[in-house]
């Protein structure tokens, strides 16, 4: 009965004709913020989409740690124990550490990072190789592979005819001397290859092989700075982690991807939640010209109201009335933008109708992902705010006195 009521008074021409166009600029306004709340969302979700794919292929699903200091101590037994775990579909271990790398006059800081033969079966560094091959040599013969924006800082030439560039890296030693020259250590690689994933990871990143490495520094036999772990295809990545972390003890920090860059991931989240905050304030300003129709609704239909309440019918029946009106105006609104957002969506999924202006960037369209939840929180949302702001005039309604004259 109710909704019969509210639809009948939301169809109806009002003799007001100001109540009409309020209702109906509400509803435009709240289709057009949902609408905006959904392509908003759903382009950061592309966008996170596109992000974790280029940083999967160079981070590994979990990464151990030491909890203190810069290297760990890891056995054969150790490190053949975790190989057996039903979960890890591969390890590769790891020494990292800043380096100074030249090239003749250029030279540029670079993370250095030391691989054994593994990592090649869990990195996808190898599928982004753009010039040359990946291969990090040997401790006597060692080869180095470059991120892209360090090739170009440091002139390194991998093109024939001219022979690769041989950079020279300078290392820190690990052992502790009061002799500067004694504190670091200089050795050759020959540049191998050139990978291009994300331009974060391409500036600051150089392989090559760990024997190198640990011999540069002086490592122990097993000592390590890191070790990268590859999970099955139906691994739980949780129960993963805390496995791992009941074997290893306390003095090992076992890290996930987003770990490894939660100050990307959080800023990501940030930034989509506090625009669509924002655009959520769209809905709030909708919520006056909601309050602002229902209440002249009110005034117009006080002569219904009165006729209603000598039938019998309740303070409360009169409050849900016109609770449903400003539910229709908030529903049919939030069902208008969400339509108009899934179709731009599929249209750009389909057709990349919108494009990223510069050229410079991976893709030259903005990416979309359509996630169902979204769609839930944007429906609830208008439609909560629609509830809230139809609370005051339905209360006034419900306050109207009887009055049939």
């Amino acid at each position: 009965m109710y909704f019969r009521f509210a639809w009948r008074y939301f169809k109806a021409k009002k003799s007001a004709n100001a109540i009409n166009i309020i209702a109906w600029v509400t509803t435009i306004v709240i289709a057009f913020a949902t609408c905006c709340q959904l392509l908003v969302l759903s382009v950061f979700n592309g966008f996170e989409g596109l992000v974790k794919s280029l940083y999967s292929s160079f981070y590994s699903d979990l990464k151990i740690i030491p909890a203190t200091g810069k290297t760990f101590t890891l056995t054969a037994p150790q490190i053949n124990a975790i190989n057996r775990l039903p979960f890890n579909a591969g390890m590769a271990m790891i020494a990292e550490e800043k380096a100074l790398l030249q090239n003749q006059e250029s030279q540029t800081v670079v993370s250095l990072k030391g691989v054994d033969n593994s990592y090649k079966n869990i990195s996808g560094v190898i599928t982004k190789i753009s010039d040359g091959n990946f291969d990090v040599g040997s401790i006597d013969s060692p080869k180095i592979v470059v991120g892209y924006g360090i090739q170009n800082a440091a002139s390194i030439n991998l093109s024939e005819p001219l022979p690769p560039s041989v950079v020279t890296l300078i290392l820190p030693k690990k052992s502790i001397t009061n002799d500067a020259a004694d504190a670091m250590s200089e050795g050759n690689a020959r540049a191998s290859g050139v990978f291009s994933i994300q331009q974060e990871i391409d500036n600051q990143y150089a392989i090559t092989n760990i024997d190198f490495v640990k011999q540069q520094m002086g490592f122990g036999v097993d000592e390590y700075s890191a070790a990268e772990l590859k999970l099955a295809a139906k691994a739980d990545l949780a129960e993963a982690k805390m496995d791992l972390q009941k074997i290893l003890g306390q003095s090992f920090k076992i890290q996930t991807r987003f770990e490894q860059n939660a100050n990307l991931y959080n800023t990501m989240r940030l930034e989509k939640w506090a625009i669509y905050a924002v655009l959520t304030l769209i809905l709030i300003i909708a919520a006056f010209n909601m309050v602002s129709a229902l209440t002249m609704l009110v005034l117009e239909k006080r002569k219904d109201i009165s006729i209603l309440r000598s039938m019998g019918t309740t303070k409360a029946g009169i409050r849900k009335i016109f609770l449903v009106e400003g539910l229709l105006l908030g529903i049919i609104g939030a069902a208008i933008g969400i339509a108009l957002a899934f179709l731009i969506c599929l249209l750009q999924l389909k057709f990349h109708i919108i494009k990223i202006s510069g050229g410079s960037f991976l893709i030259d369209y903005f990416p979309v992902k359509l996630i169902g939840t979204d769609f839930l929180m944007v429906a609830t949302t208008a439609i909560s705010i629609a509830f809230l702001a139809s609370w005051f005039p339905a209360k006034k309604a419900a306050a109207q006195r009887i009055n049939l004259k």
